[in-house]
């Protein structure tokens, strides 16, 4: 008697796993690492002011009358907001369907969507995009971060960046005045500081709360004027990298991340997600960037 097998046996359900497994990069370094702030107006503005330079030659006279100097004012900035959104249709029919890994599409599809904007976010804030304030037919534009560093610029001329580049860029930022503790490059550069004498040689873990989180395994650079964070960013192009005081950078919000259904018009739902936000720098010289730079291979 022939033995009955599976391959004979109809009706044997599918083993479908009841998840979804996707490795695209997900984390912002920099958006996690910088404040969080309130945009009010499309055009958002702030002041910047600095000290006068040190007087080597303050001493007064004895009784002599009292000279005012001339005040300069305050210098006033700002960056337009931008709005970035995703929209989400999907049939009456597919959200009722029972599916793997999903309660329904829409949910799923939303969720990518979020993950998505927040990518283009990071990118777009660490680019070299020039500020445009648009109009009815061209979209508004905020200035990436490239766009406001100019006080504190080291160019490593088409090289890979070296150990002096770095100590050069941190130099000028704490001469400005600026507390850097964060050295953001992208993997590629990462690999190059990785082979930097002055990286400390025991990894530390920083407390996995606040903003340390996001820098917990990252390896410490100990400069002459404190220590760096060196954190890779999979969204940070190869010829920048930043060394950032990030209480001196936010990004500003005039309307969070929000999901709208729009109007129905068929036999589907459509669900707009979007976000509109800005990058405030603070005080750009508190920051330092080294540019034109070629990781080694």
């Amino acid at each position: 008697m022939a033995t009955y097998k599976t391959y004979d046996t109809v009706g044997i359900r599918e083993d479908l796993q009841n998840a979804i497994y996707d490795i695209s990069p997900t984390t912002t370094p920099f958006m996690s690492t910088v404040g969080r702030s309130t945009a009010k107006n499309t055009l958002h503005e702030w002041q910047t002011d600095s000290l006068a330079d040190v007087n080597l030659d303050n001493a007064q006279v004895e009784g002599a009358d009292a000279v005012a100097p001339t005040l300069t004012p305050t210098t006033r900035v700002g960056n337009y907001t931008q709005i970035s959104d995703k929209v989400v249709q999907v049939s009456t029919t597919d959200d009722k369907v029972d599916k793997a890994g999903r309660s329904t599409e829409t949910a799923y599809q939303l969720s990518k969507a979020s993950a998505e904007i927040k990518r283009d976010m990071e990118s777009i804030l660490l680019s070299d995009q020039a500020k445009d304030p648009g109009n009815n037919t061209t979209a508004r534009k905020l200035g990436g971060l490239a766009t406001w560093l100019t006080t504190n610029v080291v160019d490593t001329d088409g090289a890979a960046p070296t150990e002096a580049n770095l100590q050069e860029a941190v130099l000028k930022a704490y001469t400005a005045g600026g507390e850097p503790t964060v050295l953001l490059v992208s993997p590629a550069n990462k690999q190059v500081v990785s082979t930097f004498p002055g990286i400390a040689e025991q990894r530390f873990q920083a407390p996995s709360t606040g903003q340390t989180k996001i820098i917990g395994a990252a390896d410490m650079y100990m400069s002459d004027f404190g220590q760096l964070s060196v954190v890779p960013d999979r969204f940070l192009s190869n010829d920048i990298s930043y060394v950032l005081d990030p209480s001196m950078a936010s990004v500003a919000y005039l309307r969070p991340f929000k999901s709208t259904k729009l109007a129905k018009m068929g036999d589907s739902e459509k669900t707009m997600m979007n976000v509109e936000y800005t990058l405030v720098v603070k005080n750009e010289a508190a920051h330092a960037m080294m540019t034109d730079v070629v990781p080694t291979p």
